[in-house]
C-alpha cells in the first residue's frame, strides 16, 4: 500500500532578488507504507520544500498529495489539511526542544495539546522514553543533557504521537560522527518496533545509503533518479547521481575510430573499451577505490601525491595533463614523482555537463 502519493507537485517562491523560483517542479511520487525513503540533493535542491509540503507548512503551488490514501493538499480545489491533523510525527535538525520543560513535559506536550488523558499520557511517555533510552530522566531539563540526548528528546515527542509517517530533516547533521553514526542504527530500530514509515530528508549520502530502503535525488527542484542505494550508487543515471553519491573521477577524453583518448593526445589510447551510445567529446567517470595500480601494466602516469587514510592511500595521479584520484590498499606503494600504471575496469560515461546548471545550483543555494 502506499503510505504517500504526491501528484504533480509544484512550489514556486518570489524573491526580491531573483524574482520568480520554481523550488521544485513537477514531483510525482509514491511511497510505501513502512518505507525508510530518502531524499537527498545538495542545499538548494527542493528537498526541505518538498517535505514541509508533505507536512502542510507549506502550501503547494500546484499538485496533490495523499496520506494513508486521503487527500490533505489539492490546489486546484483548494483542499489543505493543517500539519496537527496530519499525524506525522517530524524531527528537525536543530534539536527544538524547550528548555524551560523538563523531559516529560518536553514529550508530552503534543498530548497535551490533543487533550489525551492524564494516564494516557503518562503512559504513553514513559513507552516513548524508554525506547529513546531516557527512562528514568522524566524530571531533567534538557540543557542538562548532551546534544544526542536532546535529539533523542525529539525523537521521543514524535513517537509518542503513534504516529504512521516520521519526517526526519537533517535530524543527525548536528551530532558528532561517532554519534551519529550511532543515532542512525537507533532510528532503523525505532522504525522496526513502531513499523512507521520515514521519509528522510539529508545532504549526506552516507546517512542516505545505510537507513534507506529506497532514494530519491534531486537537483535543481527536479527529479533525477529513483532507486535501491546499491542501484543508485553503481548505476548513476547522470553526471551528477555519480558524483553526489561518492568519489568520482570525471576525465575528459575523446571517442576517434572506436577507441578513447585523453582530450589532448590522439596517440596513447586509453585500455578501455569505447561505448557504443556516445562519440566525439565525453567524460569518463571512475571511482577512486575501482581503479587498479601497478609498477608496470596499464596506462602510463605520474604520483603528484601520497595522502595517509587509515585503511587506504589516495594517490593523485597525473595522466597526460589530467589529474585523477585512485584509492588502494598499502601494499601499492608509490612516492611522489613515481612513474605509475592505471587500469580503469568499470568506466561509466556521460555527456559534458554546461556551466548553465552549476551556475544555477549556485543561485538556488541563496535562495
Amino acid at each position: 500500500m502506499d503510505q504517500i502519493v504526491l501528484k504533480n507537485v509544484k512550489k514556486t517562491f518570489t524573491t526580491k532578488a531573483l524574482g520568480t523560483v520554481t523550488a521544485v517542479e513537477n514531483i510525482n511520487l509514491n511511497i510505501k507504507e513502512g518505507e525508510c525513503f530518502s531524499i537527498l540533493g545538495p542545499s538548494g535542491c527542493g528537498k526541505t520544500t518538498t517535505l514541509r509540503m508533505i507536512a502542510g507548512f507549506e502550501d503547494l503551488s500546484e499538485g496533490e498529495i495523499y496520506l494513508g490514501g486521503k487527500p490533505v493538499s489539492i490546489k486546484e480545489k483548494g483542499l489543505y489539511v493543517p500539519p496537527e491533523n496530519r499525524g506525522l510525527g517530524m524531527v528537525f535538525q536543530a534539536f527544538a526542544v524547550w528548555p524551560h520543560m523538563n523531559i516529560f513535559d518536553n514529550v508530552a506536550f503534543p498530548l497535551k495539546v490533543q487533550k489525551r488523558p492524564k494516564d494516557e499520557i503518562e503512559s504513553r511517555v514513559k513507552s516513548a522514553l524508554k525506547s529513546v533510552s531516557l527512562d528514568g530522566m522524566e524530571k531533567v531539563f534538557p540543557g542538562d543533557l548532551s546534544g544526542g540526548q536532546q535529539q533523542r528528546i525529539a525523537l521521543a515527542r514524535a513517537i509518542v504521537v503513534n504516529p504512521k509517517v516520521m519526517l526526519l530533516d537533517e535530524p543527525l547533521s548536528n551530532l558528532d560522527p561517532k554519534l551519529r553514526e550511532n543515532m542512525r542504527f537507533e532510528i532503523k530500530a525505532l522504525q522496526k518496533k513502531y513499523n512507521f514509515t520515514i521519509i528522510f530528508v539529508t545532504h549526506d549520502q552516507s546517512e542516505a545509503m545505510a537507513l534507506s530502503d529506497r532514494m530519491l535525488v534531486m537537483d535543481m527542484g527536479k527529479m533525477v533518479q529513483i532507486d535501491t542505494p546499491t542501484n543508485l550508487y553503481n548505476h548513476p543515471a547522470t553526471k551528477f547521481v555519480h558524483d553526489f553519491l561518492g568519489q568520482s573521477n570525471f576525465t575528459n577524453v575523446v571517442e576517434k575510430d572506436g577507441k578513447i583518448y585523453l582530450e589532448g593526445d590522439d596517440k596513447h589510447p586509453l585500455p578501455v573499451k569505447a561505448p557504443t551510445d556516445r562519440k566525439g567529446e565525453m567524460l569518463m567517470a571512475t571511482r577512486p577505490n575501482t581503479i587498479e595500480i601497478n609498477h608496470n601494466d596499464g596506462f602510463e602516469g605520474k604520483i603528484i601525491k601520497r595522502i595517509f587514510l587509515t585503511d587506504l592511500i589516495e594517490y593523485l595521479v597525473d595522466i597526460k595533463g589530467q589529474v585523477i584520484r585512485v584509492q588502494t590498499p598499502h601494499r601499492n606503494m608509490f612516492a611522489a614523482n613515481d612513474t605509475c600504471y592505471l587500469k580503469f575496469p568499470s568506466p561509466m560515461w556521460y555527456e559534458r555537463e554546461d556551466e548553465k546548471a552549476a551556475a544555477e545550483r549556485a543561485k538556488r543555494m541563496l535562495i
